[in-house]
């Protein structure tokens, strides 16, 4: 099983950072809560600072468990943890993702989500 960290960042106007995975990439075109795997030794909230910044260029502050979720995907299984985070500092710029939206919760059906995400959505469309 494979620890990933997913981090649900929300920003002044209630809106929640979401990104589509790129082409050639595992769920290719869906969209999902930006993060990564969990290295060696690593927290979740560690491991959402480095791959934010990695593949988004952006500083997040981790504040507060959300939930987890595990998915066999058939090759293999995940373990999400989510957590809410804050957006410190710097601009987009993806080299991981294809595109990010800036999305209200009742917009969440307009976009096809990795099946590890969605009782996250579910849990913050009821929130």
């Amino acid at each position: 099983m494979i620890e990933v960290a997913a981090a649900i960042i929300e920003d002044e106007e209630g809106r929640i950072l979401i990104a589509r995975r790129a082409k050639g990439k595992s769920q290719e075109g869906m969209w999902e809560f930006p993060g990564g795997k969990l290295e060696q030794g690593e927290s979740p909230e560690e491991c959402l600072r480095r791959e934010l910044m990695e593949e988004m260029g952006i500083t997040i502050e981790p504040y507060a468990y959300f939930g987890v979720n595990e998915h066999d995907y058939g090759t293999i299984t995940i373990r999400l943890l989510a957590y809410k985070a804050k957006l410190v500092s710097g601009e987009i710029v993806l080299t991981d993702h294809d595109d990010y939206r800036w999305v209200r919760t009742e917009e969440f059906g307009e976009y096809t989500f990795a099946p590890a995400d969605v009782p996250f959505l579910r849990n913050l469309i009821s929130s």
